[in-house]
């Protein structure tokens, strides 16, 4: 099924969130096509796989086509066997904050260091509570997404900011 995904971006300044996670899961992610117009991304994520595509961005960088089915373990791992170099390795914490589920990702790998929430939304001008680790909004700077983290990483740009 074919959505649309709003969300806003954000960087995290303490690691506080993780005393309030209701979940976390391991998730490996590897893209077997990064194309600004559209990306197919396969994904492990604690027992269970997917094979997700992510149109392009809006211009503002809030919302986006999303189209996601779950698959095999065994075939997401034979995917990722194909995928474009450096898979994304991170810890997602679950994290409500009023009546929103922050996603926080700790990053490892090449992106070790590397901290980012997001919150989904039902529209764009919807209001949330913003927790206190909440830091500097990223939501449409691409060097943030996951599928540009892959091939240009944190550890490569982060002293250069």
């Amino acid at each position: 099924m074919i959505s649309m995904e709003i969300e806003r971006k954000f960087l995290v300044t303490s690691e506080d969130f993780k005393n309030q996670s209701e979940k976390k899961e391991k998730i490996v992610q590897a893209y077997l096509n990064s194309h600004a117009e559209r990306t197919v991304r396969i994904r492990t994520k604690g027992e269970k796989a997917y094979i997700t595509v992510k149109g392009k961005s809006s211009e503002n960088g809030l919302s986006r086509f999303e189209w996601e089915t779950e698959i095999p373990v065994e075939e997401a791992k034979d995917l990722l066997k194909i995928a474009e170099p450096d898979p994304i390795e991170k810890v997602r914490y679950l994290v409500k904050i009023g009546s929103h589920i922050f996603e926080v990702d700790e990053f490892h790998g090449s992106n070790e260091g590397l901290i980012v929430a997001e919150v989904e939304l039902n529209r764009e001008e919807e209001e949330f509570e913003k927790p206190e680790w909440l830091g500097e909004e990223v939501t449409g700077d691409k060097k943030y997404y996951n599928s540009l983290l892959s091939k240009n990483p944190y550890s490569q740009w982060k002293n250069s900011k």
